[in-house]
């Protein structure tokens, strides 16, 4: 096989706010990919990058009290935990508010105007304009922060772009009593020059009739994008007239990369809309990643064996299938050569992700419970395929699959044999094996191509289960062989050694196709049978282990009933002007998740919102009591737990359950007061069961203020005393 030479990028976050499960789901799915073609020694550069420009980042940035630089800067520092915390290894994690982004995007952009009139001429058009302004805030309005009555159905405190009751969509212009969401003043009609892609043009247009039909999309994809070429008929009444240009331009202030030679005669100038400048970052950071190296990035880009591969969200399909490929196209650039667009992440059978209702899955929740990130990448894995489909994150087969596929059928394979080899056998493997157990290694061997393919294609459901279904019959062979019964007598050593020895080769091939999965877990296994696993072509059998160390524990649920554990929710607040508005934090158009760091900037007290008024009969539901720590230990297991042996004036003890062992040793906590909900519902754990809930505080952003403080009343306070 030659080496093929890759560029592979996922789509760019927004950087108002934290990674949430969507995010970690598109970079496993490309993390995959990317170590799949590494295991057959092919070249690969896997980088992504911030998207940070536009309205919404520059307002949070101002309501923070901090420059958008800072601003992004906060979120970026964030990335980190989440990336490795899953095993993502991208080649470089760059901005598009970087001096290569700066650089590519204008020189793009000029190459586009500046198309000579014997190629047709310039795709770029100056037009005027009427669009909202307020003039309280003395700015152009995005669409999303205008609000107002929807012009069809009449619902009330709509965005600028489309109707969340009806679903129409329409111009701001339309709106019934509009208002910024900003401000809440009533925004006014003001003429503005701006800067348009041609993606009428008929080079354009035919282009990408052909571009988007030649295998680059999924043939869902391409069907549906097919459908934007031709004038059709809406069930609104309207009509669809086929591609329309594309507004590139924003005006001042905005906080993005300045349009080159429009700041001319005084006037200001113009800006690229940000969704022109983010998808250059993908090549801003593949070029940061080569300068790093020393590499010519120019003639990296020139060769003709190189393919450009993007990973991408459904949701996104018009930037990346129209206006991407013809904006490199026609500015004398190589276009992707595969667009793979995914579907969405739901929960617990097809449930909306919500927060507030304890249905998101938070990534960093799920790592700070000691959930094994590689049961995430598998479970993923199994629903993936290389279809544009939705897939669902069920609890309950999320556990099932991971205890019966990863523990049951795969990881036991070598804890039912590596203990035989290293006590009768000294960890030597034998080369000879019974005519049963080669056969075996044979199928599992000549299964290599099939999911080899399986990866190539992104079908890695079909993976998994073809790799499952090797897994049973190695178990099978395993209960008809029984090493157990043969260990009981030496006159059948000869047996058990092939047996074990078929069992421990069969476990590393296995190893070796879940490899791109699970990359930690083979690295361990690699310390174990002393084998490649990073190399798919290896097929050396192995010839001896070192003593077995356990690979990996299973779900429980007491694990999953705290992952989606409700948070406590906040309350929105209302602008002026009419309506409440989830605009004035992060921007209504993206993620409205916090940004790490702005918590502080923003006055929240311990980085987090106060919570919503409650009344005094809703906290007189809450028994606080002082208790007496009369023992504490470290929990068997946990890294985290403390067990608290408690007394709060009952002539019995309470035994409880805390996190604090990162701050506190058992011994210094002996004999300490301290404040208990007496009254919550014991709670069955892994451990034991927890009879109460000691009070301690935290920072909301542990990286700004790490620590747990556990809560101690005044001398003279006793046990049993009750807190009003």
């Amino acid at each position: 096989m030659s080496q093929r030479q890759l560029f592979v990028t996922t789509a760019l976050p927004y950087a108002n706010g934290n990674f949430h499960i969507g995010h970690i789901m598109e970079y496993i799915q490309a993390d995959i990919w990317v170590r799949y073609q590494r295991m057959q020694g092919h070249q690969v550069d896997f980088v992504g990058a911030d998207d940070t420009h536009g309205a919404p980042i520059m307002i949070a940035a101002e309501k923070a009290g901090i420059t958008p630089q800072q601003f992004v800067a906060n979120i970026a520092a964030g990335r980190k935990p989440y990336l490795d915390g899953f095993h993502i290894a991208f080649d470089n994690w760059h901005s598009t508010d970087a001096p290569e982004n700066h650089e590519l995007a204008r020189q793009i952009y000029r190459d586009l105007r500046d198309i000579p009139a014997s190629q047709g001429g310039s795709l770029i058009e100056r037009r005027t304009i009427e669009q909202f302004f307020d003039p309280e805030k003395n700015m152009f309005l995005p669409d999303r922060f205008i609000k107002g009555e929807c012009p069809k159905c009449h619902a009330q405190d709509q965005y600028g772009d489309n109707c969340e009751v009806c679903g129409a969509v329409y111009a701001p212009t339309d709106l019934i009593n509009p208002f910024s969401a900003l401000s809440g003043a009533k925004p006014e009609l003001k003429s503005s020059e701006h800067f348009f892609f041609k993606l009428s043009d008929p080079r354009c247009v035919a282009f990408l009739q052909n571009w988007t039909q030649d295998g680059k999309l999924q043939p869902e994809v391409a069907n549906k994008v097919k459908e934007w070429f031709s004038v059709r008929s809406n069930p609104d009444g309207t009509t669809s007239e086929g591609l329309g240009d594309w507004d590139i331009s924003r005006d001042a202030p905005y906080f993005g990369i300045e349009i080159p030679d429009t700041a001319i005669d005084g006037a200001p100038a113009k800006y690229f809309y940000v969704w022109l400048d983010a998808p250059v970052g993908y090549l801003a950071s593949l070029k940061n990643l080569l300068d790093q190296r020393g590499v010519n990035y120019e003639a990296y880009m020139a060769n003709p064996n190189l393919e450009q591969v993007h990973f991408i969200g459904k949701d996104i399909v018009t930037f990346h299938t129209l206006f991407w490929p013809a904006m490199l196209h026609f500015s004398g650039r190589k276009t992707p050569d595969q667009v793979n667009v995914h579907g969405f992440l739901t929960v617990n059978n097809g449930e909306k992700m919500s927060k507030s209702r304890g249905t998101g899955l938070d990534p960093l929740k799920y790592l700070s419970l000691g959930m094994n990130p590689e049961w995430l990448r598998y479970y993923l894995a199994t629903k993936l395929s290389a279809r544009n489909e939705d897939i669902d994150f069920n609890a309950e087969d999320f556990m099932a699959r991971v205890n019966s596929d990863l523990i049951g059928k795969f990881v036991n394979i070598a804890s039912r044999a590596a203990g035989f080899l290293t006590k009768r056998f000294d960890g030597k493997l034998t080369p000879t094996f019974d005519a049963q157990g080669a056969a075996l290694l044979s199928e599992i061997h000549a299964a290599k191509d099939s999911i080899a393919h399986a990866y190539d294609a992104r079908e890695y459901g079909k993976a998994a289960r073809e790799i499952m279904l090797l897994a049973d019959k190695v178990n099978s062979y395993v209960d008809q062989h029984k090493p157990w019964d043969l260990a009981k007598d030496s006159a059948n050593n000869l047996a058990l050694h092939q047996v074990c020895s078929v069992l421990i080769n069969a476990f590393a091939a296995l190893s070796r196709y879940l490899a791109p999965i699970l990359p930690s877990l083979a690295q361990a296994v690699e310390a174990f049978v002393g084998t490649r696993m990073n190399d798919w072509t290896h097929t050396g059998p192995v010839t001896q282990i070192h003593p077995y160390q356990h690979l990996m524990q299973r779900v429980t649920p007491e694990q999953l009933d705290a992952l989606f554990e409700p948070p406590v929710i906040t309350e929105d607040k209302s602008v002026p002007g009419g309506g409440s508005s989830t605009a004035p934090t992060l921007g209504t158009d993206v993620s409205s998740l916090p940004p790490e760091g702005a918590g502080l900037a923003l006055g929240r007290p311990g980085g987090e919102s106060i919570a919503p008024t409650i009344s005094i009969d809703d906290f007189a539901k809450i028994d606080l009591r002082i208790a007496q720590i009369v023992n504490c230990e470290a929990v068997e297991g946990s890294v985290k737990l403390l067990r608290l042996t408690l007394d709060v004036g009952e002539g019995k003890t309470r035994n409880v359950f805390s996190g604090i062992a990162s701050m506190y040793k058992p011994e210094d906590l002996v004999g300490k007061l301290t404040v208990m909900v007496a009254n919550l519902a014991p709670r069955k754990m892994k451990f034991g069961v927890s009879e109460g809930m000691v009070l301690a505080a935290s920072h909301a952003d542990e990286k700004a203020e790490p620590g747990i403080y556990v809560l101690q009343p005044w001398p003279g306070a006793k046990p049993g005393m009750r807190i009003h």
